[in-house]
């Protein structure tokens, strides 16, 4: 009897556990993206130990979304169809873009090519798929089109200067530029009533600028490009980073003349900009050798740790009340 039962707990925890996964939204990949990016810029700054942690912790939030995708997947094939076409399901090839990043600084070339061959797989399926559907007036989730097209870019370029081959550097040029072209479609069809009324991905209207200031970056820093070539990349950098901190500083304001404090998923895609901000000013300062920008990258980077505990905190208590109604429910 006892046997019984505990095999039927089993396959009823199964069951919930495969229902919970594949209720996941899409977006959720801007948590991997967040954390990611925050373990990149403890790594610039020479915190080895916080930035391990958050690699850990992003790791292991990619592999929970990769389980919950397959199984969306298998159990839910239409739905998984139809969420393909809106923007926050880039979020997958930026979020595994971002971890190759972070693997590739950490040394494991061989797992961040594999990363972003897989990221390559799905980037044009969907990006076109988004593309078709794209609306007029759109939220920050719009910019999206630029971050996953520039996080392939980032991925390349960074392992172009692990030494993994001069092509990938080429491939990042042209990704690159792309990525900028979508930013300016994406830009005409976004909703600028979001900056004050958004719930948190209005934010990545800085966060494409920055993630494309940090491909540029990285691109300054290869040795391919001399002479003239190098100075059109520095400066093309500089006029990124310098239309992102505009933006940051336009939503921060707005942040503060609209506060909006209740935790959302969506907040996770205002840590990413930060922390990305945070990283290309930390990789200019010394691609383009504007040695101010990293102490403006520091104070940037821990502004984004304190969001990301800001807004982790909140997802735990959501999670923690939505445990105490469950089991009150179930009494």
């Amino acid at each position: 009897m006892t046997t019984s039962r505990a095999r039927s707990f089993e396959a009823l925890s199964g069951a919930r556990a495969l229902g919970w996964l594949a209720t996941v939204p899409p977006g959720a990949g801007a948590a991997v993206m967040a954390t990611g990016i925050v373990s990149v810029g403890l790594h610039l700054t020479g915190r080895a130990v916080l930035s391990g942690i958050a690699l850990g912790v992003a790791a292991a939030l990619w592999v929970l979304l990769a389980v919950a995708f397959a199984v969306r997947l298998l159990t839910d094939r239409a739905g998984w169809v139809a969420a393909s076409a809106n923007p926050p399901a880039l979020t997958a090839v930026a979020a595994t873009c971002v971890l190759g990043t972070r693997l590739s600084l950490f040394g494991s070339q061989r797992t961040a090519l594999a990363l972003l061959a897989l990221s390559a797989l799905a980037w044009p399926w969907l990006l076109l798929s988004v593309l078709r559907h794209f609306r007029r007036p759109e939220p920050g989730a719009a910019f999206l089109v630029c971050v996953a097209t520039e996080a392939l870019a980032v991925l390349a370029a960074t392992l172009a200067l692990a030494g993994q081959g001069d092509w990938l550097a080429w491939a990042a040029l042209v990704v690159c530029l792309l990525g900028v072209l979508l930013y300016v479609e994406a830009l005409l069809r976004f909703d600028f009533r979001q900056v004050l009324t958004g719930h948190g991905d209005q934010w990545i209207a800085a966060g494409a600028l920055a993630i494309s200031a940090l491909a540029a970056a990285k691109l300054t820093a290869s040795p391919l490009w001399t002479g003239s070539g190098h100075g059109v990349l520095r400066d093309f950098t500089l006029v990124l980073l310098g239309l992102d901190m505009a933006w940051y500083a336009v939503l921060a304001v707005c942040e503060v003349v609209r506060p909006r404090p209740r935790y959302d998923l969506r907040r996770w895609s205002t840590v990413f900009p930060l922390g990305m901000s945070a990283v290309a000013s930390l990789t200019a300062a010394q691609a383009a050798r504007v040695r101010w920008l990293h102490g403006l990258g520091s104070v940037l980077l821990w502004i984004a740790v304190a969001a990301w505990l800001y807004v982790a905190a909140g997802f735990t208590a959501r999670v923690a009340g939505g445990r105490r109604r469950g089991a009150a429910g179930s009494a």
